[in-house]
């Protein structure tokens, strides 16, 4: 089922890839109004192009501002949130993976408006939003009726999403509703923004389907409108001014209450290669897989060579050994009998069988620094959390690309390595979850600590004390009582870390210019949003320049 409506998904992008590329298009070649199918394909073939497009354009070009190529929310996107915080790193190992500096500048927060990264999440983002308003232009011909109704909805929500994306990363940003586009739009303040996703939802809401079964796995519904309200909420008195967290609780509850989500036993199988419909708690998806729909990897990223073996990965498959975490992140994984910190590797490494992983070497392949003779050794395969630079490493965070370089900072194997990873494209099966019931909880819980009331679910009296320890009991650990918001903070890095959110999290709780790994503690709270791309401000006059940039 997975497989089929990937494939389905992927053909149907063909049909609005031009609509991404530019103000004007050439409309030859492609659905317009006047040749849209007036049928029940209409539906499938409108909305498709927007999923695409979430999880890997693949388009050629990916917005209306600028040429480009195809991005992942689950690389690109991901790498931007995440790299500028506590949670994720990519050290230079004497001169590979510095590529520029680009994860270099986000580690460090030196960023500009020319970071690759930040150039291609804006094209995805807007490329997502073009596509949506071209598939719901062209929704206007189809008959009126419920699947008129429903494929307007869903389309709505859907920019909705990449709006939501585009707002919290960039702050004030072009509102475009409209395709084709007649002028260049101009930037609009964050809070109309805000207020603009928020309204597009609740008038989506009536037409969303509530179904929770293959048919609506990986798209809107409902419920991932209530999510991405809710998640708007909490963050409303940094987006807008104004605090809404009885609205965030308001929220929540409409899928506690209505929705038939539960947090699945076993935490581990939210995020295995095989994750899908068959996952309770998953309230919104992005559905990868190697062949049809790549875009994920993980596996890629943060694996060695020497740890293939044992997660069944195949010989002509090549990790990259880049991707890990800052070794005060990893000691967050410190509760008891936790299933979490099982998602990290460190420290001495096994075989599948438990024995221990060792590797025959040299002493300097070992050790660059070993200044004796070069002499064969065997070696335990071994993850230091801790990441000291090489001598000169400074400029560079290089960690050095000896084997004890390679195997610096811990890694995580939440996105569990898939076997059947795409061993050419190194691309994985894994879906990627953007809202689940674990979040809806933590959200509630943080709602309430920030001063809304708790609520009673069917009969049960929410307290954060209570919706947290859901989540520490689904872990296997210890109770909390008398959470603070603090706490809640550390809690949160334990259930979400990888998950994308942590960017967000440390600026809603004030904590973003902290020091962490080789970062600084600094004072440059201009850096909560990212600057727009020099070259969409050459390419249009009326966006303005992001403060502080």
């Amino acid at each position: 089922m997975k497989r089929y409506k990937l494939l389905s998904m992927a053909l149907a992008a063909v049909v609005a890839l031009a609509g991404c590329r530019k103000l004007d298009v050439d409309v030859e070649s492609r659905y317009t109004p006047g040749n849209f199918p007036s049928n029940t394909a209409s539906y499938a073939t409108a909305v498709g192009a927007v999923y695409a497009q979430l999880a890997n354009s693949k388009s050629g070009d990916g917005t209306y501002f600028m040429n480009g190529t195809g991005f992942s929310y689950a690389v690109d996107y991901w790498m931007l949130q995440e790299l500028c915080t506590d949670e994720a790193i990519i050290p230079a190992r004497d001169g590979n993976y510095d590529d520029g500096g680009k994860y270099r500048f986000l580690h460090l927060h030196t960023w500009t408006g020319n970071l690759p990264f930040v150039i291609s999440s804006w094209q995805w983002g807007f490329g997502g939003i073009n596509i949506s308003n071209n598939a719901l232009n062209l929704a206007q011909g189809l008959p009126q009726g419920t699947a008129r109704n429903t494929a307007v909805a869903e389309l709505k929500a859907m920019r909705s999403l990449f709006y939501f994306f585009m707002m919290d990363s960039f702050g004030n940003i072009p509102i475009v509703d409209t395709y084709p586009v007649s002028s260049l739009p101009e930037t609009k303040p964050r809070k109309e923004v805000f207020a603009f996703i928020e309204n597009t939802l609740k008038a989506a809401l009536p037409d969303l389907p509530s179904k929770v079964d293959g048919s609506t796995y990986g798209r809107a519904t409902k419920w991932m409108a209530y999510a991405l309200l809710e998640k708007m909420y909490l963050n409303a008195e940094y987006y807008t001014g104004t605090p809404r967290y009885t609205d965030a609780v308001a929220m929540a509850d409409s899928i506690l209450i209505n929705a038939p989500y539960t947090l699945d036993a076993d935490y581990t199988a939210v995020f295995k290669p095989d994750n899908g419909p068959q996952i309770k708690e998953t309230i919104f998806a992005i559905p990868y897989d190697a062949n049809l729909i790549p875009g994920c990897h993980f596996t890629r990223f943060c694996l060695h060579p020497f740890l293939k073996a044992k997660f069944d990965l195949p010989d002509a498959f090549g990790p990259s050994v880049a991707l890990s975490t800052i070794a005060d992140f990893y000691a967050l994984f410190n509760q008891p009998n936790d299933v979490r910190n099982n998602t990290w590797l460190a420290g001495e490494q096994t075989n599948k069988d438990g024995s221990k992983n060792i590797v025959r070497t040299s002493t300097k392949t070992l050790d660059a620094s070993y200044s004796g003779p070069d002499q064969p050794i065997d070696w335990v395969v071994t993850i230091t959390p801790e990441m000291k630079l090489k001598p000169g490493g400074e400029g560079k965070l290089d960690v050095g690309n000896d084997l004890l370089g390679q195997l610096k900072g811990a890694r995580s194997i939440k996105f569990y390595p898939d076997k059947n990873v795409n061993t050419s494209t190194r691309f994985q099966n894994t879906d990627m979850p953007v809202f689940r019931l674990g979040d809806v909880l933590m959200m509630k819980a943080e709602a309430i600590l920030r001063g809304a009331t708790p609520t009673t679910v069917k009969g049960e009296l929410q307290t954060a004390d209570v919706l947290v320890n859901k989540i520490r009991s689904r872990a296997g650990t210890t109770p909390v009582a008398g959470i603070t918001l603090d706490d809640l903070l550390v809690e949160r890095a334990r259930e979400f870390a990888w998950e994308g959110w942590r960017r967000n999290d440390l600026i809603r709780f004030g904590k973003f210019e902290g020091k962490w790994g080789f970062k600084a503690q600094d004072n440059d709270m201009f850096r909560r949003v990212f600057p727009i791309p020099e070259i969409e401000l050459a390419l249009n006059p009326k966006l303005l320049r992001n403060p502080g940039y």
